[in-house]
């Protein structure tokens, strides 16, 4: 008999997997993806066609480490807020929400609050 942690974590990759078949980022509409760890948020807007990252932002980085966020939903919430104003700065405003296998919910649904009323279309 497989552990709960690990029928929870396959099951949220094939989540992933499903999701993703649906959505790709293009240059004009590129992804935001969002991921989360038992202690960090992740978060990166990425353009699909050509395999790069153009925004990214993490309670790893310095800035926002010393912020000292828990990866809760007001930690994400500041996180999509960030997100948001970065990606304004590179002139971006239309994306496409990856919500990484996860429930639209709490920290997800958060995140994604933030970041469009930061500026972002989704």
């Amino acid at each position: 008999m497989k552990s709960a942690q690990k029928t929870t974590k396959a099951r949220r990759q094939r989540m992933h997997l499903r999701v993703r078949k649906k959505i790709t980022g293009t240059p004009a509409r590129p992804r935001l993806s969002v991921a989360f760890s038992g202690q960090h948020i992740y978060a990166q807007i990425i353009d699909d066609a050509a395999s790069k990252t153009i925004v990214g932002v993490s309670t790893t980085e310095k800035g926002v480490a010393s912020k000292k966020l828990s990866p809760n939903v007001a930690g994400a919430a500041q996180v999509g807020k960030l997100l948001a104003e970065r990606a304004k700065a590179k002139e971006i405003s239309a994306v496409v929400f990856d919500r990484g296998g996860y429930k639209y919910h709490g920290k997800v649904k958060a995140l994604a609050d933030a970041a469009r009323e930061g500026g972002l279309n989704f």
